[in-house]
């Protein structure tokens, strides 16, 4: 029994099922310049929003970057239908505290399908309690602009929508929206199921996280999870050579640029320390 599992989320249930639905029109619209439009969102979005934005700068705060830069990036984050910043977060960082026990919110120990799904579309006392977000995110709950997209977000998703409909009709609804945001909640999803599942595992932890090569490739570098929660404050996930992190490249493209400093990576006698026997 999943101490924290409540009743289904009725809103969540819905609005997975209609995202799903358009997301299949995509077998009847497909065009190269729709595909496009997918492809550079979902980088936008998924890449620099989720994963660098939403988990190594906002979550861990792996490295800095200018606050204009982080609000923007933060906004396309907002565009992925998982929730505002604050919520966002404030869950990750739980998941970290409560990795694998009774207690995670959505470890495979519950099951494959509670990890990967259905932990999303059932309310939890714990996650909706008033005081969650201040607890595990007291940095954004104080920031206003933070608060103003954990509760108005989602029309950014409405706003994009029309701004596509206009631009490339409905292929480009469909690719740009539908298609882009079922990848991105699945591309998450995998992260918290398959990668506490399968794989290898570099560093003695006390979960079962896992490194997982073609999870790495579809999210961004966020598959190599046994690494990450080794060291979850490093902003590189992938440790050795062949270990694909495009997000990792990114910050290290933006510090080019002075746009990402304070950057943290582990040091070589803890990887040593921490490598699994």
């Amino acid at each position: 029994m999943i101490e924290h599992k409540g009743k289904v989320n009725r809103p969540i249930v819905a609005g997975l099922i209609f995202l799903h639905g358009g997301a299949l029109l995509g077998l009847f619209t497909f065009n190269w310049a729709a595909f496009l439009v997918f492809m550079v969102f979902f980088w936008l979005t998924a890449g620099l929003g989720m994963t660098l934005c939403y988990h190594r700068l906002l979550t861990h705060k792996s490295f800095q970057c200018p606050k204009t830069l982080e609000y923007v990036l933060a906004f396309l984050g907002a565009l992925n239908s998982q929730g505002g910043p604050i919520s966002w977060v404030a869950t990750h960082r739980y998941h970290h505290g409560n990795s694998d026990t009774n207690d995670d919110c959505h470890s495979p120990r519950h099951g494959f399908w509670w990890s990967h799904l259905l932990w999303f579309v059932y309310r939890s006392p714990i996650l909706e309690d008033k005081q969650f977000t201040v607890r595990y995110a007291p940095d954004l709950v104080k920031d206003p602009f933070y608060r103003f997209l954990e509760r108005y977000g989602w029309a950014g998703q409405w706003l994009l929508g029309g701004l596509l409909l206009i631009w490339g009709g409905i292929p480009f609804v469909i690719w740009g929206i539908f298609v882009r945001t079922i990848a991105a909640l699945h591309m998450t999803w995998f992260v918290n199921s398959a990668t506490h599942r399968w794989g290898y595992q570099t560093f003695q932890t006390k979960d079962g996280s896992r490194n997982l090569w073609w999870v790495g490739l579809l999210s961004f570098g966020e598959g190599w999870h046994n690494n990450h929660h080794a060291f979850q404050s490093s902003a590189a996930h992938g440790l050795r050579w062949w270990e694909v992190d495009a997000t990792y490249w990114t910050i290290r493209l933006l510090s080019m640029f002075r746009l990402a400093y304070n950057i943290r990576t582990p040091h070589p006698q803890d990887k040593a320390r921490f490598l699994a026997k």
